[in-house]
């Protein structure tokens, strides 16, 4: 829908109750239409509060890489396997496993 430009038509400021040019009123956050010396803009503690929030972790980390790490069976050093990730390296030496309590039973699949 087209409107007229209606620079000459008059409106009357809804705080003051002055007479002044329609188009020189500014609506008002309230829906007043008011005149230039009774514009009032909206404070900031009536504006929603904004949510800030610390980031907590990052979205879809991944892992610096595969970490080798050692197993010690018995006292370390005596016999050792390591791995690279979940990948078990190749076995240098015999594994060579004691205990005084009860038995273990080690396997290893291929």
């Amino acid at each position: 829908m087209a409107y007229a430009q209606g620079k000459y038509t008059l409106g009357i400021c809804d705080r003051c109750g002055q007479q002044y040019k329609l188009n020189t009123l500014r609506k008002e956050w309230t829906g007043f239409k008011v005149c230039i010396e009774c514009y009032e803009a909206k404070h900031p503690q009536l504006l929603p509060k904004r949510n800030i929030s610390d980031a907590i972790a990052v979205r879809d980390a991944r892992p610096d890489g595969p970490s080798e790490f050692t197993v010690y069976v018995g006292a370390p050093g005596d016999s050792a396997f390591t791995a690279i990730g979940m990948v078990p390296s190749p076995v240098t030496q015999d594994i060579v496993a004691g205990t005084a309590i009860g038995s273990v039973t080690v396997v290893i699949t291929p």
